[in-house]
């Protein structure tokens, strides 16, 4: 996707390090969940990334499948110079995008951000079971974090206070 000064693409390797760069501020404000270098490097094909016309890194998210019909919106981030200039929205089409060729049906996001969101189309789910309980039981075994605070399991809880658990349904 590409907009006036900026262009979404997958990510590469090369952007990864940009990427950290970019998330850590937001992790140190806690307003999103700390990943190790690795971690990035490992969830790399996960990632789009939004490049000004430099092919600088102006902005990021992932798309996580947590089961077959269902995804999460990850590490949405957009440097504080680009903010209100559209990446995010971008950011966040172009990941629905990604989650309807893959099949899903609905997608999850844990935010902060809930005028963002909610904007996008996402709707508070406060703490109720999305999911049939035999699919429960098989998320239960995911050592993903994510899946842990889409579950809503109390071992999150102090890493998710003030998160609001949002869930859009895909078109």
């Amino acid at each position: 996707m590409t907009t006036p000064g900026f262009r979404v693409r997958p990510a590469r390797t090369s952007d990864v390090r940009a990427i950290k760069q970019l998330v850590e501020p937001l992790v140190h404000r806690r307003i999103l969940l700390g990943k190790e270098l690795v971690v990035l490097f490992e969830s790399v094909q996960e990632f789009v990334v939004a490049v000004d016309d430099d092919d600088r890194v102006v902005g990021c998210g992932a798309l996580h499948v947590l089961w077959e019909d269902l995804g999460e919106v990850r590490t949405l981030a957009v440097a504080d110079a680009w903010l209100g200039r559209g990446v995010g929205r971008s950011i966040l089409a172009t990941l629905e995008d990604a989650a309807r060729a893959l099949g899903l049906r609905r997608l999850f996001c844990l935010t902060f951000e809930v005028d963002f969101f909610t904007a996008a189309g996402f709707e508070p789910i406060g703490e109720q079971l999305l999911v049939d309980p035999e699919v429960y039981s098989e998320l239960l075994r995911s050592p993903d974090e994510g899946i842990a605070e889409f579950l809503d399991l109390s071992r999150v809880k102090p890493n998710t206070l003030g998160n609001t658990r949002m869930l859009k349904q895909l078109a």
